[in-house]
């Protein structure tokens, strides 16, 4: 009897102290202290509890109490309902035992992502222009930074790791930062004059497959057995490598999913070049992509690839061109926006140092386009063209009233080409809101075309002083072509 006694109290003990006195709450990565939420919107919160234990969840902004109880898998999930602008709040979650969410702010927030010209930070290796002066006046405790670390996965996951968290920034926090996205958010900050959440999510050197989901990419007939085949890697090696379809989705993007922004923008190319043709297809698919997992058409803002590489002398073809133009093409995408850049790249260093002028640029289509202000945000793109006799005239938009040629010398950077496809560098000559080309040896012109190459010389603004992007008028295909 007493060892029948005995055995018993020792399992009512072991029950006793296996099983928490009060469950513990946990929050994925993304909620922490200092992190903005979007204004104006039902934004999710979520996390875990154990099954069956009811979740409860108070905002200061208004004393609203919302409650959930935990599924089977003992995930939670509520929406909140976000003010406008303003804070700082506190968000108390308790399932028994409380957590407090502290210095939260409503604001604005947008994703950062991209390869290492969005990686970029202000110091470290990247040390943009003045970096030191930017570092030490970087005192904008209403911008909030998140930097989500570096990570590969086969199969869409849950959680990410960050680095400590959102941050106030300050120079103490922005050195290592996305600086792209710093100067974006800086522009954002002092234009709107409310928070900014910027989450970085970066890596530098990837292939934009790499960040779409699996579901999506298997749309492509270019990808879609790569994602059917795709499973865990026999070696560490392999498990590093950031380049295969899908993986840093998996990753880097699906963990900060439903978490409410109000937009992305997108600083990558680079890697896709060599098959610049296939991203005029994968880079809509991509930003299409991320609506959908979101289920909202958000804004999406990109950088057009910087000048780079050696000059060359006479018209020729050029991968990274080619890359510009899918990006050019990718505007007929609703909702999307790009940064002209092809007049502030460097020939020898495929990491430009100008990252200010990146992000005023960006920060300029946000706000004409997603805020409404009544302001240029882009340079003349081209429209439409047509032949008159030995000469062809190209039309524009988004002159902002008038077309110059930066320095108040001859427009450069126009080529022009007959039935033999050959191109030579043109005469151009501004007549109002557009631009006559000829050459005295084209006496058929057929296709004109301007900036075309790695790191071309060329000149044509409009009158907000913003560069025109880099076009043809022909679809002439390299034997290169992908």
């Amino acid at each position: 009897m007493k060892k029948i006694t005995l055995g018993l109290l020792l399992l009512f003990l072991l029950a006793v102290f296996s099983c928490p006195l009060s469950a513990k709450i946990s929050l994925p990565g993304i909620f922490t202290d200092n992190m903005v939420l979007q204004q104006r919107a039902e934004a999710p919160i979520w996390g875990k509890a154990s099954p069956g234990k009811k979740v409860t969840l108070q905002t200061s902004w208004d004393q609203r109490l919302y409650q959930v109880v935990a599924a089977k898998d003992s995930t939670w999930r509520v929406e909140v309902k976000t003010p406008d602008a303003g804070g700082p709040y506190e968000i108390t979650i308790s399932d028994g035992k409380k957590l407090t969410l502290r210095n939260v702010l409503i604001g604005e927030v947008w994703i950062c992502s991209g390869q290492s010209n969005m990686e970029m930070p202000l110091a470290g290796w990247g040390k943009v222009l003045n970096y030191e002066q930017e570092i030490a006046a970087a005192n904008y405790p209403q911008i909030r930074l998140l930097y989500v670390e570096r990570a590969t996965a086969v199969q869409p996951k849950e959680e990410m790791e960050t680095r400590g968290g959102w941050q106030a920034c300050s120079p103490a926090t922005v050195a290592e930062f996305s600086s792209v996205a710093y100067f974006f958010g800086r522009e954002l900050n002092k234009n709107l004059n409310i928070p900014i959440g910027l989450i970085n999510t970066s890596w530098g050197g990837t292939i934009a497959e790499a960040w779409t989901s699996g579901k999506s990419l298997e749309q492509m007939p270019d990808f879609a057995t790569a994602v059917q085949t795709l499973a865990e890697p026999a070696t560490e090696k392999e498990a590093k490598n950031p380049n295969r379809p899908t993986v840093l989705y998996n990753a880097m993007i699906k963990p900060i999913i439903p978490y409410a922004i109000q937009g992305a923008i997108w600083y990558q190319g680079e890697a896709n070049a060599g098959r610049a043709y296939q991203y005029r297809e994968l880079f809509p698919l991509m930003i299409r992509d991320w609506r959908k997992q979101w289920k909202t058409d958000f804004p999406f803002y990109f950088v057009q690839l910087a000048n780079y590489m050696e000059r060359k002398t006479e018209p020729q073809e050029s991968n990274w061109a080619e890359l510009r133009e899918a990006q050019l093409q990718t505007l007929s995408l609703e909702k999307t926006g790009m940064a002209v850049t092809i007049d502030i790249g460097e020939a020898k260093d495929i990491h430009p140092k100008n990252k200010q002028e990146v992000g005023r640029r960006l920060a300029l289509a946000a706000l004409a386009q997603t805020y409404g202000k009544a302001i240029p945000y882009s340079g003349p793109i081209y429209e439409a063209y047509r032949i008159e006799g030995n000469r062809i005239r190209i039309q524009f938009k988004q002159t902002s009233g008038a077309l110059q040629a930066k320095g108040g010398s001859e427009l450069q950077g126009f080529a022009i080409a007959g039935p033999d496809h050959q191109f030579h560098w043109a005469k151009a000559t501004i007549d109002g809101d557009e631009v006559l080309v000829s050459h005295p040896d084209v006496e058929y012109p057929l296709a004109v075309r301007y900036a075309w190459g790695d790191n071309p010389l060329c000149n044509l603004y409009n009158a907000a002083g913003l560069p025109a992007s880099p076009f043809r008028t022909d679809d002439w295909r390299n034997a290169d072509d992908k």
